[in-house]
């Protein structure tokens, strides 16, 4: 279930990229990192049962799943938060920075003969709902950190009875 989530979320926000012409933000990029490191570690997870069948080892894979869409969940959080002006975004989020240092955002347009704005991370792009794709994001990584955790729940009784 895991690889398939984060496939499907990852391709998702590709799409949106590159088919519906959302570029994303610094906090957009974050939110996908947790999709790429939940991937490897099902991915790890499922070699090593192939492996060496181990019911704690497969606990152990599960768990740390758990734990990162939970950190998933607190990252498009904080971006929602951001988007929704409860708090201020980090200063990659203003399209400053970033390696450019002394080089102003004129010149660099100048130097590449088209006008570009990054994104900010505390813009809402698009929405459905109401809720934007990091508050969707949000949810989604809360159902998957729930859905991790109560199947090791339901694994702990299965074993215990």
């Amino acid at each position: 279930m895991a690889i398939i989530a984060s496939l499907a979320s990852l391709g998702i926000a590709h799409a949106f990229e590159n088919f519906g012409g959302l570029r994303p933000c610094a906090l957009c990029l974050r939110q996908r990192e947790v999709y790429w490191v939940a991937l490897v570690i099902a991915i790890i997870g499922m070699s090593l049962m192939q492996l060496k069948p181990n019911r704690m080892t497969g606990r152990g894979v599960v768990a740390l799943l758990g734990l990162t869409f939970l950190t998933g969940a607190f990252v498009a959080g904080y971006h929602a938060g951001v988007e929704w002006h409860f708090w201020p975004g980090p200063a990659t989020c203003t399209g400053g920075g970033g390696g450019l240092d002394g080089l102003s955002a004129a010149d660099l347009n100048a130097a590449l003969g088209t006008a570009t704005k990054a994104p900010a991370c505390d813009e809402i792009p698009w929405s459905f709902a109401g809720i934007s794709m990091a508050g969707w994001n949000m949810i989604l990584s809360l159902a998957l950190a729930t859905a991790s955790f109560l199947s090791l729940m339901q694994d702990k009784e299965r074993n215990n009875a």
